[in-house]
């Protein structure tokens, strides 16, 4: 089930809402777990029962770590947990490997990838090590265990909710008008982003796959749009998870803050998906030994933190292609080029930064890698293409005014509008009567889009 969809909106959210709040306190994790996992059946039913079964592993595996304190327990709970994540994501990347190098001819089998198990698995090993760690308490409650693992808020997308975060919620929150109103605020603003900006970008992008009469400008317009429509995709959909989660009282952590306005990509990394940033900090890079340890393993740290960040978005050589050449860049940052970088004027910083991103974005976005470079090439003219044709001009006057709000929706400019609006006593007064009205319109108008349109995924749910 999409958030997205008439079906969320108008169906399943007020529904959950109304019996939630009506329903006693100590019962209302019951009727979370219930609707969290009546959402994720919704889009796959038969792969509820894998979710199960990863729970009642993490379940008995860290009760058992808890109280024998072994270290084989721990290594064979996360083996079965990262186990069932290869199986079911990497089994024919695995084979497809297999038949290139040794010209075999072994079948696909073709397994479905289980909606969100990248998300959910990693928060369960997140539990898993932290109890080893002695980080958090084990959980003995099976049933606030599965609604942490299960909850529908940020169950297929994230962003990666870690047990300590939220342990003492499970037990005890806070549910006010006021909590209450702000994830309203932000699950409207979330899903303005996605249908809105994001949507729309997605169809450019579309268009231009479509596209045979290519320009050199349509390839630069595509980048920087697909680049774009990541970012409100994925920033959207943790906006409304973020807003959800407020509205039954929890609070999870940021998981984007500007990442365009970025001097550097070192700085980039620690403002783009930062749940699961910080998850390969703490669980990968640091107990590897950082930058601790020499310079060699500095470079080996981060290019295997990167190699399986790319493989975590997805079993393919693009996407192993696209973590290297963060990688690369992260560590050639670290060794030598950050202290020539900050001596540029800030805008030069910030123009390299998105030049970066925007070329890894096209390895992220490709089929296959030579699509990659084909597409990289295309930017700089040596497709044997002109610099501008028709096509280009009718795209870009089609698109303009999306690109335009979503290049200033990407930076902190509208939020510091309205906080500088509202140091004054009257304006806000103002802003505060008319920010509802806003809000209904945004309602009205993205009910009207999914009405009407058929365009409607979330780049993240592949992962």
């Amino acid at each position: 089930m999409l958030f997205t969809s008439i079906s969320f909106l108008y169906y399943f959210l007020p529904t959950i809402i109304i019996l939630y709040f009506i329903t006693p306190k100590k019962y209302r994790n019951y009727i979370l777990l219930i609707f969290s996992i009546i959402f994720y059946m919704y889009g796959e039913p038969k792969y509820v029962i894998l979710m199960l079964v990863e729970i009642l592993v993490a379940y008995f595996g860290a009760l058992l770590i808890d109280k024998y304190k072994s270290k084989e327990i721990f290594l064979i709970t996360i083996i079965i947990h990262i186990g069932l994540l290869c199986v079911f994501k990497y089994t024919d990347l695995f084979i497809g490997t297999i038949n290139s190098i040794f010209k075999t001819n072994i079948s696909f089998l073709n397994i479905a990838l289980p909606i969100g198990i990248s998300f959910y698995t990693f928060q369960i090993l997140s539990y898993v090590i932290d109890v080893y760690r002695g980080k958090v308490k084990v959980q003995k409650n099976i049933l606030k265990l599965a609604t942490y693992v299960s909850l529908f808020p940020q169950l297929i997308a994230g962003p990666i909710v870690r047990y300590e975060t939220i342990c003492d919620e499970l037990d005890n929150r806070d549910e006010t008008i006021e909590k209450f109103s702000l994830g309203v605020r932000r699950f409207i603003i979330g899903l303005a982003k996605k249908v809105l900006i994001a949507n729309m970008l997605g169809e450019l992008c579309t268009k231009f796959s479509l596209v045979d009469e290519r320009s050199v400008l349509f390839y630069w317009i595509f980048a920087i749009s697909y680049m774009l429509q990541v970012y409100f995709d994925f920033s959207a959909y943790s906006d409304m998870a973020i807003g959800l989660g407020k509205m039954f009282g929890f609070t999870f952590l940021e998981n984007f803050n500007y990442p365009f306005i970025s001097k550097s990509i070192t700085e980039f990394w620690r403002r783009w998906h930062i749940s699961l940033s910080s998850w390969f900090k703490d669980y990968v890079y640091i107990p590897l030994g950082g930058s601790r340890k020499g310079t060699l393993k500095l470079v080996r740290n981060v290019l295997i933190v990167w190699f399986l960040t790319g493989i975590w978005h997805g079993a393919a050589y693009n996407f192993i292609l696209w973590g290297l050449f963060i990688g690369v860049f992260l560590v050639i940052e670290k060794l030598w080029l950050s202290k020539y970088i900050s001596k540029l004027p800030k805008f030069l910083r910030n123009i390299y930064v998105l030049f970066i991103i925007m070329i890894s974005f096209i390895m992220f976005n490709a089929g296959s890698i030579n699509e990659a470079f084909f597409n990289i090439k295309g930017l700089f003219g040596l497709n044997k293409e002109v610099f501008i044709n028709n096509y280009t001009i009718y795209y870009l006057k089609s698109y303009l005014i999306v690109l335009i709000i979503a290049i200033f929706g990407a930076t902190p400019l509208f939020k510091n509008i309205i906080e500088k609006l509202k140091k004054s006593k009257c304006l806000n007064k103002i802003i505060s009567i008319l920010e509802p009205i806003f809000l209904v319109i945004l309602l009205l108008l993205v009910t009207a889009y999914l009405i009407d349109s058929s365009y409607n995924p979330f780049l993240y749910f592949r992962f």
